[in-house]
Order: C-alpha cells, then structure tokens, then sequence
C-alpha cells in the first residue's frame, strides 16, 4: 500500500542533445548518448519530460520499433525507485520510451537488499545513474516519529501530514541508500551519480523535484 500523492526521490545520471531528437522518432538510446549525459542534465531530461505530461504534449513514439531496436542492448540514462500505485508509471509520468530508463516499483518505495542490489547494478554495471521515490507503514515509522509530536494522534485522511512524513521518509531513504551501499557512495563522492527527492501530485501529475 502507497501513501498516495507522490512519487519520491530519485538518482541521476546525464544526457546529450541528440537525446530528444532520438526520442522523438523510432530511435533509441545509445552508448554514446548515455555515456554523454551528466547527473545535471538527466535531471533535466525528467523535469522536461514531465512538462510536456502536465502540458499534454507528450512525444510521438514508434514504441514497436523501438522494441525491435532495443531486442539485444539496452542503454538507459537514470533508474527510478518508485512506488507500486497503478497513478505512478514514471515511464509516462517523465515522458520517456522503451529503452530510456530503468524502473524498480514496490509498495511504499521502501528500500531492501534486494532493491538495493538492483539499484548497484543499474549505475554501476550499466553505467545508469538515477533513482528513487517513497513512503509507508512500518518502514517510514522513523519518518512518522520524525515529523509529529508525542501524543499526536494521526490519519491517513490528514494529508498535510501525510505529505511531511512522504518527503521527511525520500529524505531518510536516500540517506540510507548512500551509508548502506559503497558503490552508490563511491559514485556519489565522484559526482557520477546524484540523488534528488521529488513529489508527485496525482491530480496534477506534475512532479516537483526538492533542494533543485
């Protein structure tokens, strides 16, 4: 179960301008596009590819093509952690095709080894670098205990709190991703890999990014 207005925080890798000319017909990501993108600008590629959601002016794709072009390799820019609510597919959400990025969803985004592993594999392996959205029950309890006061007695139905323990618990996720994993730190500390929280606002789908 989500916590439901929002999708969270999120690892970054790069991109060129060939990019969007490359999403825009039946082409797809290369090796050397993936390669030419930075933290900064694949941060950019999402906010851009969420406007043109909000707005409705979505990019044209030969989604079958591409299929067929992405058969043997694949060269993703970011891979996002995001939750198992059917509203967050953030494939649509930040406007990206078959091949453009990778996408791990599970139940309130909370972060296990398995997860994890998954995320070290994506950056480092696939040389990827983006990832990550939160919020739930037992899991995101630091987060609760963090943003109300003794004695407080809250719902699910108090969504202004329910927001703070959201964006309080990417906070606290992307913390832990970075002490419980070296390689994530390393590439950190080598700024080949950035991590920046985000809400998403489900009767919006717009996509505001934190500290950006």
């Amino acid at each position: 179960m989500c916590t439901g207005d929002f999708i969270r925080v999120l690892l970054l890798t790069a991109a060129s301008s060939a990019i969007l000319m490359a999403q825009k017909s039946a082409a797809v990501m290369t090796k050397e596009m993936q390669a030419s993108i930075t933290p900064d600008r694949a941060l950019q590629m999402l906010e851009e590819g969420n406007a043109r959601f909000v707005s409705g002016q979505m990019v044209h794709r030969d989604y079958i093509q591409k299929v067929r072009l992405t058969s043997e390799d694949q060269y993703p820019f970011a891979v996002i952690l995001g939750c198992l609510d059917s509203r967050q597919s953030a494939e649509i959400l930040f406007d990206q095709g078959i091949g453009d990025i990778f996408v791990a969803r599970v139940a309130g985004n909370v972060l296990n080894d398995d997860i994890l592993g998954s995320l070290e594999f994506a950056t480092k392996v696939d040389d990827v670098e983006l990832d990550h959205l939160t919020g739930l029950l037992r899991k995101i309890k630091p987060a609760v205990e963090s943003v109300g006061s003794p004695g407080e007695k809250h719902t699910s139905k108090d969504l202004a709190f329910v927001d703070k323990v959201a964006a309080e618990n990417a906070k606290r996720v992307a913390q832990e991703m970075r002490s419980r994993s070296r390689t994530l730190r390393d590439l950190i500390d080598a700024g080949n890999l950035k991590v920046v929280s985000g809400m998403y606002e489900i009767s919006t789908g717009r996509v505001t990014f934190a500290d950006h």
